[in-house]
């Protein structure tokens, strides 16, 4: 039979285990091209940002795309860029004292509330997505300076220029601007690199998707970054409003997710 001092020793235990925190942590990417207008704009904290939540390893984050009830949250190795992004910041936001199950729960219900054809660069973004996500683990939101461009845009749609409210076309390395295929090969060759693409958070259980960047469609292709060559052009990826979506606000869908 057990110890008295045994048996506290135990709940004392579980009781530390049931208390441990797990940090909630922003990341921050700048979606201007570098150099001093982007500078200046991340000054004064009015630059076009892109956010991702860190939980235990991934870095989860909201796109769009075109498929109906499919959830836009797709998660990525922790400070994995976008496409023309720039990683700026890491932010310790808090803490969540929620069990690993309550959390995976939280996520669930984020993805069938932020389904990719929802997204709008305005009013619903990957920015609103990483307040809501960091309301509902500390109850605090996310900073509101993440999104601070989108709320001018959208309080002032005629005097705020295009660049604030859709990233501008990518420029290499060199200065080049690249126009829709370049940058579509060149973001396939970042992706098809990498051992970690995105996955898609799954609403039914089945597991995270992760698409096969060698079998696509030309659509899906353009949400990964792909080619788009293969089999014909496909319309652009256009947010609620009917804004083209750059490919950082994407979310990557596989072809054939309703068959999974």
């Amino acid at each position: 039979m057990p110890s008295k001092k045994s048996q506290k020793s135990s709940r004392s235990h579980r009781s530390t285990l049931s208390l441990q925190k797990t940090e909630i942590i922003i990341n921050v990417y700048d979606l201007l091209p570098a150099g001093r207008v982007a500078s200046t704009l991340w000054f004064l904290g009015t630059s076009l940002l892109h956010s991702g939540v860190v939980i235990n390893g991934k870095e989860y984050a909201f796109g769009g795309h075109d498929r109906r009830g499919v959830t836009g949250v797709y998660w990525t190795r922790p400070k994995t860029e976008p496409p023309g992004g720039t990683f700026k910041c890491e932010l310790l936001h808090g803490f969540t004292l929620a069990p690993q199950n309550e959390i995976d729960a939280i996520i669930r219900e984020a993805s069938e509330e932020f389904v990719g054809p929802s997204y709008n660069l305005l009013t619903k973004n990957c920015n609103h997505f990483t307040s809501y996500l960091c309301q509902r683990l500390t109850g605090r939101p996310g900073p509101s300076w993440l999104n601070r461009a989108a709320s001018i845009g959208l309080a002032l749609p005629c005097v705020v220029p295009r660049d604030w409210i859709q990233p501008p076309d990518v420029v290499t390395a060199d200065g080049e601007l690249l126009d829709d295929d370049d940058h579509a090969d060149e973001s396939s060759r970042m992706l098809r690199s990498s051992s970690e693409q995105p996955r898609l958070v799954d609403q039914s259980g089945r597991g995270n998707v992760t698409p096969d960047p060698a079998d696509l469609d030309s659509e899906d292709e353009r949400q990964l970054g792909g080619t788009g060559k293969g089999k014909g052009k496909a319309p652009a990826v256009r947010d609620a409003a009917g804004r083209t979506l750059p490919a950082s606000e994407r979310a990557p869908v596989p072809r054939d997710w309703d068959h999974l």
